[in-house]
């Protein structure tokens, strides 16, 4: 049996320390801040970024290089037969597609990268299927086969505080972030599949975009995730956040706690990547289903 490696990027909010108490490794996310270069949690902190941001610095972020993730790569297979890499959506950078094609050219049988097009908590949940997938036996092949057959089962809400960085990143115009601004607008976006889209662009109130949100998880628990035989139990429920204030998402878990009794629900900061476009004092929730090779 393959000894199998796990490797993911920063983007899933997997942290270093974390990643040392899984057995795994992170590829830290670079960002561009003020013409330097920092690298996602080891020397950019999740306090520091946000600071920078708030401060008006020019932030922007980057992708890892390719020679530092085969590196990375290198490293593990020294004790390691094979290696499962899942890095970022394809559809929200071009790594993952650099990591493709350098992983068919020059680690061909070896490496195996994960286009599941996912992002921060349902990366994350998909980088811990991986984990318990490799305990289980599965060789890396079979592993990037069950993740990419299960992308799509997921959802993610974000609901923002500010249209200040959609609007500073071009994706609306200055006019409609200024007429956001004046209605105090609470829009909500989506992630599913290869990029940030829109899904609810006129909501005006914070308690209705969570209640919005939460109806929006519920829908798809009981729809297109809800198994043959009507079980429903074998969705993952997960919040994340940006900025440095907690506040707001452990009220925001209080609600979701109401709507979904006794199930446990996964927490952590949303992807500096994300956090970049949208700024502080966003809000998501998120929803993975379980793995059926993992419930056997």
């Amino acid at each position: 049996m393959a000894k199998v490696a796990i490797i993911t990027d920063s983007n899933s909010g997997i942290t270093q320390k974390e990643a040392k108490e899984l057995g795994i490794r992170v590829v830290p996310m670079p960002f561009m801040i003020d013409g330097e270069e920092y690298l996602e949690d080891i020397t950019l902190t999740q306090e520091q970024f946000y600071e920078k941001l708030k401060g008006e610095a020019n932030v922007s972020t980057s992708q890892p290089s390719i020679g530092f993730v085969n590196s990375v790569w290198d490293e593990a297979l020294e004790s390691y037969d094979e290696v499962v890499y899942i890095p970022m959506s394809s559809g929200l950078s071009n790594s993952c597609q650099s990591a493709l094609v350098s992983a068919e050219a020059m680690y061909k049988d070896k490496v195996f990268v994960v286009d599941d097009q996912r992002i921060s908590v349902t990366q994350r949940q998909h980088t811990l299927d991986a984990i318990n997938l490799a305990k289980k036996g599965y060789s890396g092949k079979e592993i990037k086969e069950i993740l990419e057959r299960e992308k799509f089962n997921s959802d993610i809400y974000i609901t923002l505080d500010t249209l200040y960085y959609l609007k500073k990143g071009g994706r609306i115009t200055p006019a409609a972030a200024a007429l956001g601004g004046l209605l105090k607008l609470k829009p909500i976006l989506t992630i599913k599949g290869e990029k940030l889209d829109k899904y609810r662009m006129r909501n005006r109130d914070l308690n209705n975009a969570k209640k919005i949100m939460i109806s929006a998880c519920e829908a798809s628990i009981n729809g297109f995730l809800k198994d043959l035989d009507g079980r429903t139990d074998n969705v993952y429920l997960e919040v994340a956040y940006t900025g440095t204030d907690k506040g707001p998402v452990l009220e925001f878990i209080k609600e979701i706690e109401e709507a979904f009794p006794n199930r446990h629900i996964d927490c952590c900061p949303l992807s500096l990547s994300v956090s970049c476009h949208i700024g502080t004092g966003a809000l998501a929730m998120a929803i993975s289903k379980a793995i059926p090779e993992l419930e056997e």
